[in-house]
Order: structure tokens, then sequence, then C-alpha cells
């Protein structure tokens, strides 16, 4: 194991694929993860058991959702342990039962709406769940330049964004999370910068200064305190191939945006201490963080060959278990 981080929290980390899969299978490629109340580990991915279950040790309790989806983006847990799939493949957000029975469909598989119509859907990322009230929030983010909010039984409320760099704008709003206070964290990816809103919409703060490509957001109230982790896609272009400090990495922030822990200091790679990009992150009741990744469809400006073998892959799933 090795220990990773700089500054307030340091982390070991094995650098392998976590999750006690048996020989036969494999992730392929796990977008996004999340954790119920039981800190059992939800790992949707796309392979061929879509979304694979497994407890704080890694071992597999179920799996469902073969031949439901298209393309795997997204995952959040409800205050009630329901389970919201985005699948950026058919243009919709499901919901599901913890065992995997279908709940609940937002969107009409396979009708996307306009790009940068501002209708939903078109080629969703992610969703949030307000854990006051079970409202909805989804980053709407590959075709459009939106969020949609939604009541708890699917209803269309409101929706706000639209394509720039000013306040309130966004260039690919990739992820997406709420807090305890009903706060709404936007990933802006390629405006490099967290976006907050309140529930309505309206625009309050952003975080920006020494982040790179934030590619997923988690917020989390530990010990007292509010803890925000991103993961950070590679900020940099061939040429800084072997860069420093550029991601991809993890960065842990404060209420206030400030920058309190970095996890990971080099490029992309295999090693244990670095990444390929954190595309999801979810904090289990002790602290240790997960990390789902997304290495065969991110090629870097073509630095890293894409994988040939079509069931291959070099790593999705990381766990850093907090230290001290």
């Amino acid at each position: 194991m090795s220990v990773l981080g700089t500054g307030r929290f340091t982390y070991e980390i094995s650098g392998e694929n976590w999750g006690n899969l048996p020989d036969t299978w494999s992730y392929k490629e796990a977008t996004a993860l999340a954790l119920d109340s039981h800190d059992n580990v939800h790992v949707f991915n796309r392979g061929l058991h879509p979304m694979i279950v497994l407890n704080s040790h890694g071992d597999v309790l179920r799996t469902w959702g073969e031949g439901v989806f298209s393309n795997a983006h997204g995952v959040a847990i409800g205050p009630d342990d329901s389970v919201y799939c985005v699948d950026n493949g058919d243009h919709t957000v499901r919901k599901f039962s913890p065992e995997g029975k279908l709940l609940m469909t937002i969107g009409v598989p396979g009708e996307p709406a306009p790009p940068l119509s501002g209708d939903p859907f078109s080629q969703p990322t992610h969703v949030a769940v307000d854990k006051r009230n079970g409202d909805l929030f989804v980053s709407d983010g590959y075709y459009n330049a939106r969020v949609h909010k939604y009541s708890p039984d699917g209803r269309h409320l409101l929706s706000w964004g639209e394509s720039g760099t000013d306040e309130g704008q966004f260039n690919l709003p990739h992820n997406i999370a709420t807090d305890q206070d009903g706060w709404v964290y936007v990933a802006d990816r390629e405006n490099q910068r967290i976006q907050i809103f309140d529930s309505n919409g309206r625009y309050e703060t952003q975080w920006g200064l020494n982040l790179a490509r934030p590619g997923c957001v988690y917020v989390d109230l530990r010990g007292g305190e509010k803890l925000a982790y991103v993961g950070e896609f590679f900020s940099g272009f061939s040429s800084y191939e072997k860069g420093m400090r550029i991601g991809p990495r993890i960065s842990v922030l404060d209420s206030q945006g400030k920058i309190l822990a970095r996890l990971g200091e080099h490029s992309f790679g295999d090693e244990p201490g670095r990444f390929y990009s954190p595309h999801a992150i979810a904090v289990d009741s002790k602290g240790d963080i997960y990390v789902a990744e997304v290495s065969r469809t991110e090629t870097y400006y073509g630095i890293i060959p894409p994988l040939t073998d079509p069931n291959g892959e070099r790593r999705s799933i990381q766990k850093l278990v907090k230290q001290g």
C-alpha cells in the first residue's frame, strides 16, 4: 500500500482494481458509484453486469440491470436507498429499488432533446438527490448546458443554465451533488470550476481557483465539517504527458472552497497513487474514499492508446483508506 495525500488528510491506496469480482468478470469501465445506508458500494459500469453491488470488503452481494442500459454514466442513491441511474446513451434517468426493480423512468428512451435546446434530456450526465425532501437534480451535459429539477415522483419543476462561461452558464455540466442544506454543486468541467446554486437554481458562488478539469464532486458532512471531494481530469496536453500537479487527481475542499488536501501529483498511470480520470467519488461512514475511473474512453489527446480488447480494462475502481 502507498500513502497518498498532501495537506490535512492522508490515505492508503493500493492502486489495484478494487472489488473481489469472479475471474471471468470485468467492470470494463466503471463510470459511477454510490453508497447506500449500509456502506454497500453500487458500481454502475459498462460491463456485462451493469450494476454490481459490493460490501465494504469488496465482496459481491448482487448484480442487476443486465440488458437494460445503453451507456452507463451516473448513479445516486436516495434517502430510502432507491437507486437512480443516468443512461446518457438513451437519454433517461431511471429509479430502481435496492434489488433492481424498475420504479420510474424520466425521459423517453432513445428520444433525445435537440442539442442545446435546454429541454430534457440530451445525453444527461448525472443525478443528485436532495437529502431533505427527495427532489432530483439532473445535469444535462454532453449536448445540453442545463440542470433540471424534478419532484420525487418525476414531475419536472424547473431548469436553469445555458452555454457560456459567465455565472450560471455551463460548458459541460458533467456531475452534480447536493448537501444537507440543499445547496446544489455542479462540476462545470470544461469551465474548470464548481458552481454552487440554491435549490431553485439561483447562483451563489463558484470554486475555480487552482482546479483542473473537475469531472465529479461529492459533498459530505464529516465530523461536523462540510467537505467537498473533487475528482479532476488531466488538464494538460500532449507535450505535458509527464507534467506534475495538473491532474488527474482528487482535491478535498472546505465549505468555502479552500483546498485542504491534494491526492495525486503525477500524471495518469497504473502505479499506486496515480489516476486515469476520477469520474465519480463516494465517501463511506469511515471517511474512506471510493473512486470510479474512466480509463478506456479517456485517451488524453492520443497519449494513451485505446484498448483493443472490447472487454478489457486498465483499472476501474480504487479505494483510499483514511489514515489517522
